[in-house]
C-alpha cells in the first residue's frame, strides 16, 4: 500500500496543528453535556457545530429527534464512502468541573469527559481539515450514546449502511490499541408480583416477592458462558415497602454481555423463558438486546489497513483489543458496514475519577485517522469510482 501524499502531509502537520487541537478540547471539555440534561445537551451541541465549523470552514446539519441534539458534517455531492462516528453526550453531572477541573499537568490532559469523548472529537475535526479533498466523506456526533443511544440509533445505522468505513472515534483501549470487537449488550428488567400479607400475623397468606426474587436470581446468574465471553450479571435489585409485610413486589435489573448473535440469541430465549417458583407468583420479564455485537470480521480488513498505514507513518505497530463495553460502532457493524472502532484518544479513566488524554498520542492519532480516512476514499469501491476527483470542500446537505 503507497501512503497518499495527502496522509504524507497531515502526518506532518499533525504536530504544529497540536496547539489548536488543546485549544479545541478544551473548549468541548468545559462544555459540560450529562446525556439527561437536554439543555445541557442542547448548549454542547452548538459548542461542537462552532468548534467544528471553525476547522472545516462548513457548518454541520443540526438534527434534533426526541428533544436531543445530534450533528452531521457531509461532503461531496455523492453517496457516503467514510463515516467518522462520535458523540458529544458524557456521563458527568454538571457541576463536575469544580471537582475535577479541565488542566494539563507532564502531558496528561484531565477534565470530564476528555477521553470520552470530547478528546476524540476535536481529533476527528484536525484529521478531517487535514485533507484536502472530503468528498465522500460524513461525520456524525450524537448526543445520547452514553444512555444507549435511544434517539439516534436509527440515524446512526442509515448513515452507515453501503459505506466502505465506519471509523468510530471512542477512546483507544489500552496501550492505543484499537478496538477490534465489542460485546454485543442486552438489558433486561424482571419484575415479580407476588402478594402482600402481614408478617407476623399471617405470613403463609402472602405469596413473597422476594423470595422468588431469590430463585429467579439465582437462575439468571447461571445463564453466563465464561467459555465463550458471555456474561449475565443481576444489578439493581429492590423489594417490599415494609419490613413487618410480606413483599408484595420486587424486581432486578440484568445486565448482559455477549460475544455474538448467536450468544445473544440464546439468553434472550432464556430470560423469556422464565417461569416463577412459588404457586401464585408472576414474573414480567421486559428489555431485550440494545446493541448487537461488534464480530472481529467487522474489522479484520480496516484494522489491518490502519496497521500498514502507521507503519509507513512510522508510528509504532498498532494493537487490537476485544473489550466488553458497547459504543455506536456496534450499530454500524450490525447493519453491515466495515466497522473499525477506537480511533480516538489515548488515554484511560473514562468514566472515572482518574479519567484522562495522553497530549503526545493526539498528533500520531490524528495523522493515522486522516490518513485512513484517504486511503480508503482514494480506493475505487464496487462501482470503480473513487474521489480523487470530486468536488472538494463543500459539505451537501
Amino acid at each position: 500500500m503507497r501512503l497518499p501524499e495527502a496522509a504524507v502531509t497531515s502526518a506532518a502537520r499533525m504536530d504544529a496543528a497540536l496547539p489548536a487541537m488543546l485549544a479545541d478540547i478544551e473548549t468541548l471539555v468545559r462544555c459540560e453535556s450529562p446525556s439527561a440534561d437536554l439543555d445541557a445537551v442542547a448548549r454542547s451541541a452548538d459548542v461542537v457545530a462552532r468548534v467544528g465549523t471553525g476547522r472545516l470552514g462548513v457548518p454541520p446539519e443540526r438534527i434534533t429527534i426526541e428533544g436531543r441534539s445530534h450533528l452531521r458534517w457531509r461532503f461531496g455531492a455523492g453517496p457516503t464512502r467514510v463515516l467518522l462516528l462520535g458523540h458529544h453526550d458524557t456521563v458527568w453531572p454538571l457541576g463536575s468541573l469544580q471537582s475535577h477541573p479541565y488542566g494539563v499537568v507532564d502531558g496528561v490532559l484531565r477534565g470530564p469527559g476528555c477521553v470520552d469523548m470530547k478528546a476524540g472529537l476535536a481529533l476527528a475535526f484536525a484529521a478531517a481539515a487535514a485533507l484536502p479533498d472530503r468528498a465522500g466523506l460524513t461525520i456524525l456526533v450524537t448526543g445520547d450514546e452514553e444512555v444507549g443511544s435511544p434517539s439516534s440509533r436509527a440515524l446512526i445505522e442509515a448513515e452507515a449502511r453501503g459505506c466502505s468505513a465506519v471509523l468510530v472515534l471512542e477512546a483507544a483501549a489500552g496501550h492505543g490499541a484499537l478496538k477490534t470487537e465489542r460485546k454485543g449488550v442486552s438489558m433486561y428488567s424482571v419484575q415479580v408480583t407476588g402478594r402482600a400479607a402481614h408478617a407476623g400475623l399471617d405470613p403463609g397468606a402472602g405469596v413473597n416477592a422476594a423470595l422468588e426474587l431469590a430463585h429467579q436470581l439465582l437462575v439468571v446468574a447461571e445463564l453466563g458462558d465464561p467459555a465463550r465471553g458471555t456474561t449475565v450479571t443481576p444489578t439493581v435489585t429492590a423489594a417490599g415497602t415494609a419490613a413487618n409485610t410480606v413483599p408484595a413486589a420486587g424486581t432486578f435489573a440484568v445486565d448482559v454481555r455477549v460475544p455474538d448473535e448467536g450468544e445473544q440469541a440464546r439468553v434472550d430465549a432464556a430470560m423469556r423463558s422464565l417461569r416463577p417458583v412459588l404457586p401464585g407468583a408472576r414474573i414480567t420479564v421486559t428489555g431485550g438486546p440494545n446493541r448487537p455485537p461488534l464480530e472481529a470480521a467487522s474489522s479484520a480488513a480496516l484494522f489491518d489497513r490502519a496497521a500498514t498505514l502507521a507503519g509507513e507513518l512510522g508510528l509504532p505497530t498498532l494493537l487490537r483489543a476485544a473489550v466488553g463495553g458497547g459504543s455506536d460502532g456496534n450499530f454500524t457493524a450490525g447493519v453491515g458496514a466495515p466497522t473499525l472502532d477506537g480511533l480516538g484518544a489515548v488515554g484511560g479513566g473514562a468514566h472515572a475519577d482518574d479519567e484522562h488524554v495522553l497530549v503526545a498520542e493526539l498528533g500520531p492519532r490524528a495523522a493515522l485517522v486522516a490518513a485512513l480516512v484517504s486511503d480508503v476514499l482514494a480506493t475505487p469501491d464496487s462501482s470503480g469510482a473513487t474521489n480523487r476527483t470530486a468536488p472538494s470542500g463543500a459539505a451537501r446537505p
